[in-house]
């Protein structure tokens, strides 16, 4: 299922200069910075980092490793990308123009199935009051094996019965 976005009032790549100007010692602004913004927001999936250099290499894209190390924490600083931690990996999402969602993640071909769900919103926002807590998002990974996993090992099942 694909989410909607949400609209926003600047464009990424608006933010991420804006982010880079207003902190205590400002930043410039790089051209590989420009390229990995754009690359980055031009579709939206989730990634790690190696993905992510791989892809700009097929893409044609000069930008060094270190850059894209030191880009993605400051996305994710800006409020642009969210880090999700799944197992050992580290992966990357859209934070910015896209709603708060949570994800359904399969242990065997590791695909990541976005979801919304709003008895569980209800009941964190229910949770956070009760505890006179202020919360600002969450981040909830439903572990187990999606649909497709689950009929190829079904069929493997009675493929060994016979």
């Amino acid at each position: 299922m694909s989410l909607p976005a949400v609209e926003v009032s600047q464009t990424p790549e608006e933010k991420f200069r804006e982010f880079l100007s207003s902190r205590s010692k400002p930043q410039r602004y790089t051209e590989q910075q420009r390229d990995l913004v754009n690359h980055i927001f031009s579709h939206h999936d989730h990634f790690d980092t190696e993905q992510l250099i791989d892809d700009l290499r097929d893409a044609k894209l000069r930008v060094s490793r270190a850059t894209v190390y030191r880009t993605l924490t400051k996305l994710v600083d800006a409020g642009l990308l969210r880090r999700l931690e799944i197992g050992s990996r580290t992966f990357y999402e859209h934070d910015y123009g896209y709603p708060q969602h949570d994800h359904l993640v399969c242990e065997r071909c590791h695909k990541m199935i976005e979801f919304q769900n709003p008895a569980i919103e209800a009941l964190l926002r229910e949770t956070a009051a009760a505890n006179l807590f202020q919360m600002n998002g969450h981040s909830l990974i439903i572990r187990g094996i999606c649909q497709e996993c689950n009929k190829a090992r079904s069929a493997k099942r009675r493929h060994d019965l016979i």
